[in-house]
């Protein structure tokens, strides 16, 4: 695809994924974007902080923001994720609201509702998942949803295989302003590299362990440096967890666990960096972390950030 932009033409602008955990939104903004910047996981709470991805073509560019799900929060790492998430609707040209294909509306969707009325940038529907249901299923969904407010646009999509994500682009440029670019063409993301190597073995952590524990670990990079000749990368990184019980998990018998971690988590890394992954794991107990507002800010959560 052609980048070059007419910089008189061009659209661009800022556009929001919100919605409940584990809708799709990280998912669908790799998929967007062409690569893998977001981690995705089939256990909630999986995104953190407000990731920042740029899509450019030649009508334009979209600066995305997936933002944690939405949740009632247990703890001051859950109290910063959802002010992460609700301070952005007011930040952006428009909001995509993930939802799933069914016709019951809960509470946590009817919340979502309630704070994105009070949003002034319109607001796009997407109803994600669309594989996973008959068609004739969605007009009773989407009817179900017109109930609660107003959209600019209704559009299904299919998020992990890509099924009328091209559309969902088109939707969100109409309602952009015209003006200059971001960000260089080149450009797919605002995250530190060492933050995105971070998320990647968190990802693993979260597919290889049980449900409980993955929601108290971090992953803090202590070392990343690229050797001479740039074929291979040191990286040492630390899983932090909230329990001893929790550690001797994560290590596994004879640090089995520990290498199937280390070993999942390589491969993308190597894709990521284009070079030679020598990681190093560690695993150390930070007991009640996510209470700790030193230690959230530590791990790369800073409440700071959602100050004016």
């Amino acid at each position: 695809m052609d980048k070059s932009l007419n910089k008189e033409a061009c659209k661009s602008g800022f556009a929001t994924l919100v919605g409940r955990p584990n809708v799709g939104k990280s998912t669908l903004m790799n998929q967007i974007i062409g690569q893998k910047i977001a981690i995705t996981s089939h256990k909630p709470q999986t995104t953190r902080n407000r990731i920042q991805t740029v899509y450019t073509c030649e009508k334009g560019q979209i600066v995305f923001l997936d933002t944690p799900g939405i949740h009632k929060a247990k703890n001051k790492l859950g109290e910063y994720m959802v002010r992460t998430a609700e301070r952005t609707f007011q930040e952006v040209d428009v909001v995509l609201w993930l939802v799933e294909p069914t016709r019951f509306i809960g509470a946590g969707e009817r919340h979502i509702g309630e704070k994105l009325c009070r949003c002034k940038a319109p607001v796009i529907l997407v109803i994600n998942k669309v594989d996973t249901v008959k068609r004739e299923e969605l007009l009773g969904i989407i009817d179900g949803y017109r109930g609660l407010m107003d959209f600019a646009e209704i559009v299904p999509v299919s998020a992990l295989k890509g099924e009328n994500t091209d559309t969902l682009v088109e939707q969100i440029f109409r309602y952009l302003p015209y003006g200059p670019q971001f960000y260089d063409e080149d450009t797919v993301t605002d995250q530190p590299m060492r933050q995105i190597v971070a998320e990647l073995i968190r990802e693993k952590a979260l597919k290889c362990l049980d449900e409980e524990i993955p929601h108290g670990i971090a992953v803090s990079i202590e070392r990343m440096e690229e050797r001479k000749g740039g074929t291979l990368t040191d990286i040492d990184a630390t899983i932090i967890c909230e329990k001893d019980s929790h550690k001797g998990i994560i290590i596994g018998k004879q640090g089995a666990m520990l290498k199937k971690i280390g070993s999942a988590a390589r491969y993308e890394i190597e894709q990521l960096l284009e070079t030679k992954a020598n990681l190093k794991l560690w695993v150390k107990v930070k007991k009640d972390w996510r209470d700790s507002d030193y230690l959230i800010k530590n791990f790369g959560y800073d409440k700071k950030d959602l100050e004016e």
